[in-house]
Formats: structure tokens, C-alpha cells, sequence
């Protein structure tokens, strides 16, 4: 079996994006636009992947880790000098290397695979991969001669006015015969408009020498999209939610308006989920069956459960159990586990704290750094106080417990089953089992307090 080799191009600063950040990292649906590449390639199962570094190096090396191995182009002098960075890794190897640009995020897995098999197929020294676009501007093109046969690639500053008018399109991405690209690398010049080494003129040396060089032209330009501005950047965001959310109702999933449900890659939802228009899903979110998530929620690292209702709030690294439901303008900040049949109404807030099966919240109180137990009923206003300015403090509710409205739990307390807090108590001691607790001034009523303050004289 042939060896498979690929090289990821990710070096480049890529000024247009007047960033501080290597153009290879913005994130398309989040991930990565390398991420992207280097994960399609994967599913190939090569033999060796080198990652091309330079600008932002280590942020990059930070990002993908071991997947891939790397080479530091230290001076960015060109595509060409790029790849002859990994010569020390992969110069001696026979086979067939991919050379594939970290910031096209759209290609697939699918299309490499084609290109490494047209190539070997077609017997190439080289394959160049193409696709045929409408408006050109900014693409290399690919001039052939008139049997059809690739003569060589132009890039947009060297073509001349008929060659500019060509709409066949270099993609960056090409497949080499390993030995043969590392020999042609040695040949390349730097007589160009940019004074960069081109790969592109890998191909005129190969087709000098005599050897075949191929092109193969994939079906869907908008994979070939090059990402070097924020508004390709928009673009590509566009087509990748299209492509996400095209398979998530292919599943089964409802999305009531797709073009305004904004789900990242790797997100997970199950069968009959409906999704309002307005929603955002990201990071590891994994949404069960039979849920239903409201305008203007976002879920971010979120593990839902099934029969789950989300009305306009907000979940951070959070679970939400079975027939659970949330809403509306609630927040779930990280650590918050909410049991089975949990209600947590409008204007919460729940931090690093777990909600026992059929436990009531209904609506404006804080439970934080808390264990609670099953069939809680929480007032409204009530604030767990957690904080004492310099550490936080746990407090731990029983079964079936009762807490007023107003009431304050100042941690660390244990309040007990079937225990009960007054409404408008602050509580800072044990409660026990069966106990109610009142802590608040008695009541006085001052009589005739009216006539004692100063009064505007009636007209």
C-alpha cells in the first residue's frame, strides 16, 4: 500500500485579518479554521501529518498538540519554502504527500480522498486540486493547453490580462509524489512579484521534466474557500452552520428558522428536539431527545437530558437531568447539576451547586456552592450566601425541605429533611430535622407614628 503523507500550511500572519491572533486559529462554528483542516485530514488515516508553524507558533502547538508533528518556518518566504521546512521529517519517505492549506476550513474528507486517488490513478508526479469559480479575483489559475493538459499555475499577481480571465482555480491544495516534490523544491526560485517561493512552481519544473501533472476539479467551489479577511471569515462561518445544521435535521432535529440557530461542530442533539430561531449551542453541548430550547438561549459545554424545557436562559458547563426545564432569563454557571423534574423558573441563578429530582426555584434567587436534596421548595428572593470575601462556604438542604421567601443562608450551614426556614429569616446555624427556623426582629408597630411627622399644609 502507497504510504500517504500530509503537510498543513499554517505559518502565515495574515495581515488582512488585522489581528493579534495567527490567522489559522479563528474559530468557523467553534473550531478552529486548522482544526478544521487537520481533522478532515485525519479521517484519511495517513501515515505522517506535519503541521507548517511560524507566526503565533505556539498558540498553534497549544491548539493541536500531538495530533501532528511540526516545522518551523521561521521567515515567512513562501509556500514553497514552507514545505521544504518539513524535508528533515518527510524528505526520505516514498509515497504521496497532501499539501493542504490551514485556512480553508471548508474542505472535506471526502475530497481528499478523491485527490489522493485521482492522483495515483492518473500516475502523477503532481495533482493540483481545482474547482471553477464565478469571480476568480485573488486565486491562482490554472492554465492548460489545448488538450486540456495542465501547463502551469499563475498566481494572481504574475497573470497576464488572458490568464487572468481564466475561471479554473488553483485551490491550494495539491498531491505530490513525495521524492519528486522535495527534488523540485530545491529548483524553486524566487523571481516573482512577491520574491516568495512559490509551490506553484513546482508544477512547471515537474511538467519540464516530463513528468504527468494532473488536475482534478472538485464539484463544490465553496469548499475551496481560502479564508484571509474577517468577511471570508463571515462567509465560511455561513457555509459550515449551513452544513451543521443541514445534518442536524437530517437526524430528526427541528430548527424552526436555521439561518438565525447558530450550533457549533461537535454539538450533539437528539431526535424530535425542537430549536427556536435565536439559539446559540456551543462547545461540547450534548442536548437529549425531546427537548425544547427557546429563543435567545445559549447552552455552552452543556449535557442536557431528555424531555428538557430551556425558555431564554443561559447554561455554562452544566447538566440539566430527564424532564428538567429551566426559564425564562435563568443562568447556569459552571458545576450546576439539575435533577429530574427540577424546576428552575425566571431570573435564577445557579453556581456550582446540585438540585435534587422535583426541587422547586421559582423565580429571582441565587443557590450557589450548595447541596440540595429532592422535593425542595426554594421562595422567591431567596440568596444562598456563599462568600465571605475570601472563600466560599457550602451549605447542604435535606429532602423535602422548606425554604421562605427572603430568606438568607449564610454558609456553611446544614439545613436538615423536613426542616423549614421562615420567610425573610437569615440563617446561620444548623437547622435540624423537622425544625423550623426564624431569624428576624420581631415585628413592632409604632401607633400613631403620622401625626408625629411634618406635613405639607393642605390647600
Amino acid at each position: 500500500m502507497t504510504a500517504k503523507y500530509t503537510v498543513i500550511l499554517a505559518a502565515g500572519q495574515g495581515t488582512r485579518m488585522k489581528s493579534k491572533l495567527a490567522k489559522v486559529l479563528h474559530p468557523v462554528c467553534g473550531r478552529s479554521m486548522v482544526e478544521h483542516v487537520l481533522t478532515q485530514a485525519e479521517q484519511l488515516h495517513p501515515d505522517q501529518i506535519v503541521t507548517v508553524i511560524g507566526h503565533g507558533a505556539d498558540a498553534v502547538k497549544a491548539t493541536l498538540g500531538q495530533r501532528t508533528d511540526y516545522a518551523l518556518q521561521a521567515e515567512q518566504n513562501g509556500s514553497g519554502d514552507a514545505v521544504l521546512r518539513t524535508e528533515a521529517l518527510l524528505g526520505a519517505k516514498d509515497g504521496m504527500t497532501m499539501v493542504v492549506s490551514g485556512d480553508t476550513p471548508l474542505l472535506t474528507a471526502k475530497t481528499f480522498e478523491q485527490l489522493f486517488e485521482y492522483h495515483k490513478e492518473k500516475g502523477a508526479k503532481a495533482t493540483v486540486l481545482t474547482a471553477t469559480a464565478a469571480d476568480p479575483t485573488g486565486y491562482g489559475r490554472i492554465v492548460r493547453n489545448e488538450l486540456g493538459v495542465v501547463e502551469k499555475i499563475v498566481e494572481q499577481k504574475d497573470a497576464n490580462r488572458e490568464e487572468a480571465a481564466i475561471t479554473e482555480i488553483n485551490t491550494g491544495v495539491y498531491c505530490f509524489d513525495n521524492q519528486a516534490l522535495f527534488a523540485a523544491l530545491h529548483e524553486v526560485g524566487n523571481d516573482n512579484a512577491q520574491g516568495e517561493y512559490y509551490l506553484t512552481d513546482v508544477i512547471g519544473i515537474l511538467k519540464a521534466k516530463g513528468e504527468i501533472v494532473s488536475a482534478y476539479r472538485m464539484k463544490d467551489f465553496t469548499e475551496s474557500l481560502g479564508v484571509n479577511t474577517r468577511a471570508a471569515l463571515a462567509q465560511a462561518t455561513v457555509i459550515m452552520q449551513q452544513r451543521i445544521n443541514a445534518e442536524h435535521m437530517a437526524n430528526g432535529v427541528t430548527l424552526i428558522d436555521p439561518a438565525a440557530t447558530h450550533i457549533d461542530v461537535g454539538v450533539k442533539i437528539g431526535a424530535d428536539t425542537t430549536i427556536e430561531a435565536g439559539v446559540t449551542l456551543k462547545g461540547k453541548t450534548v442536548i437529549g431527545s425531546d427537548c425544547y430550547i427557546s429563543s435567545g438561549s445559549a447552552l455552552r459545554d452543556a449535557t442536557i437530558g431528555n424531555d428538557v424545557r430551556i425558555t431564554s436562559s443561559t447554561i455554562e458547563e452544566s447538566i440539566m437531568r430527564d424532564h428538567s426545564n429551566i426559564g425564562p432569563m435563568s443562568h447556569l454557571r459552571p458545576q450546576s447539576d439539575i435533577g429530574e423534574y427540577v424546576h428552575v423558573g425566571n431570573f435564577c441563578e445557579v453556581k456550582k451547586a446540585k438540585l435534587g429530582a422535583y426541587t422547586k426555584m421559582g423565580h429571582l434567587s441565587y443557590v450557589g456552592d450548595a447541596t440540595l436534596g429532592e422535593h425542595i421548595n426554594i421562595g422567591c428572593g431567596v440568596v444562598f450566601v456563599n462568600y465571605d470575601g475570601l472563600n466560599k462556604h457550602h451549605s447542604i438542604v435535606g429532602d423535602w425541605a422548606f425554604i421562605g421567601s427572603n430568606a438568607n443562608i449564610v454558609a456553611p450551614v446544614k439545613i436538615a429533611d423536613h426542616a423549614f426556614v421562615a420567610a425573610g429569616s437569615t440563617i446561620t446555624a444548623d437547622v435540624d430535622f423537622h425544625d423550623m427556623a426564624i431569624a428576624r426582629e420581631r415585628q413592632v408597630n409604632k401607633a400613631d407614628y403620622w401625626d408625629k411627622l411634618p406635613h405639607e399644609p393642605e390647600n
